[in-house]
């Protein structure tokens, strides 16, 4: 799930203009993802005419710069999948262009802790699922190891991955786009995409509030808004999936609690969804967060309890595949409401892991919106969702791990973008 980034990165200023006449590539959404995908694209194509339109005013606002940090190394992913194949090859390259660019990533670990008997079956099938998806250095641990690796920690079992780490995400997404820059490419921010036509001859027009842009192809990156997006292209049909924001409120340990947490310290996941479950995770600024649950947000950028969309409520409430969802898992819907409204019941729930944390080392602290796909039979889209018409691409599900796979993601976009588009 996804929550703020707070590092010291400056923000990403705005280029003045697009470049005239038609763009090559017009890339939607000035996030991670897009950064990355224009970044491989300039490596693939340094004459590529390449421009990113962001509608925030500055880039990665959203999960890009929203999230907890965390670098995965593949352990949840259903072997063969998008996921798992560019979890495993970004989290290298990551780790290659941080390491380049002067903040390598911090490999704090991760335990994945089984708490009793009932829980041992996932925890078996996450273990031989990360096996297959070639995770490095997994061990197994009982007891005694857990309290070497988490002295505060309690449980029967976990699963220690060492090569898992943490990363300034909103600080590398800032440094692709110094990149793009570099290359070439054109960055422009406060620049909405409100509708694309195609026109006859196959050129794409892309409205903006400050002027339409001509372009030969668009890969779209747009997060949040992705099948709004989607739907100006006609992509969005009656079987494609929606995005239903969902909120992850987060606490922070005070300073005088950090020392409970020596790197993150996770709970077996529920295969049913796509969330990883309360968990404790240090952070690159030594903070350490604990959270987040996970509940519809009312707005798509709904990062606070109060924030509503009139339009963006009714569009989740009636989509036949949130209804249908909410009708399956209601019980699980009114923990996690219940969670989010009780710091009683938070604190309860990391209390399961780490008992020495207690209510006065809980403040309340940052939040985030994940883009989650759902699709129309109310099934939560589990893999990255890549998908087109034309002379168009869309991302239209990248939850986590997004940020640690945006180069492997970029690269396979760029590939089937200079593929498909005759690039």
């Amino acid at each position: 799930m996804v929550a703020p980034t707070t590092g010291s990165a400056p923000a990403a200023a705005s280029s003045t203009g697009a470049a005239a006449g038609p763009v090559d590539v017009a890339i939607v959404g000035g996030g991670i993802v897009g950064l990355a995908t224009a970044l491989r694209l300039l490596e693939a194509r340094p004459d590529l005419r390449l421009l990113i339109l962001e509608r925030e005013r500055e880039l990665a606002m959203h999960q890009s710069g929203h999230n907890s940090g965390v670098v995965h190394a593949g352990l949840y992913y259903a072997p063969g999948s998008l996921k798992a194949r560019l979890c495993r090859a970004g989290k290298a390259q990551l780790e290659t262009f941080c390491d380049e660019h002067g903040f390598p990533v911090e490999r704090t670990g991760k335990l994945v802790v089984a708490l009793d008997e009932s829980e041992l079956p996932r925890f078996e099938a996450l273990r031989e699922r990360a096996v297959a998806n070639e995770v490095p250095g997994l061990e197994v641990v009982g007891p005694e190891r857990l309290r070497e690796l988490e002295p505060h920690a309690v449980g029967i079992q976990a699963l220690w991955s060492p090569t898992t780490g943490i990363v300034d995400f909103r600080r590398v997404a800032l440094a692709y786009a110094d990149g793009v820059r570099a290359k070439g490419g054109t960055i422009e921010t406060s620049r909405p995409v409100t509708g694309i036509e195609r026109r006859r001859d196959g050129t794409l027009v892309l409205a903006t509030e400050r002027g339409d842009v001509v372009a030969r192809s668009a890969i779209v990156c747009a997060g949040l808004w992705a099948d709004e997006v989607a739907g100006f292209t006609g992509d969005a049909g009656p079987d494609a999936p929606r995005i239903i924001p969902f909120r992850g409120d987060y606490y922070t340990l005070t300073p005088a609690a950090r020392h409970l947490v020596r790197g993150l310290i996770y709970p077996v996941p529920d295969p049913r969804f796509p969330f990883l479950g309360v968990h404790l995770t240090k952070r690159h600024d030594g903070e350490v967060w604990a959270g987040p649950n996970a509940v519809l947000a009312f707005r798509r950028t709904g990062y606070r309890r109060r924030d509503v969309s009139l339009r963006d409520l009714a569009g989740a409430l009636s989509y036949p595949g949130f209804q249908r969802l909410a009708r399956r898992y209601w019980r699980t819907g009114m923990a996690e409401l219940w969670r989010d409204w009780s710091k009683r019941a938070f604190l309860a729930e990391i209390q399961r892991y780490v008992p020495a944390v207690q209510a006065e080392h809980l403040v309340f602290g940052p939040s985030g919106v994940r883009a989650q796909a759902l699709a129309r039979d109310g099934t939560l889209v589990d893999d990255f969702d890549l998908a087109g018409s034309a002379n168009v691409l869309h991302v239209r599900n990248a939850p986590s791990p997004a940020a640690t796979a945006s180069l492997a993601i970029g690269r396979e976009l760029a590939g089937r973008a200079l593929e498909r588009f005759g690039l």
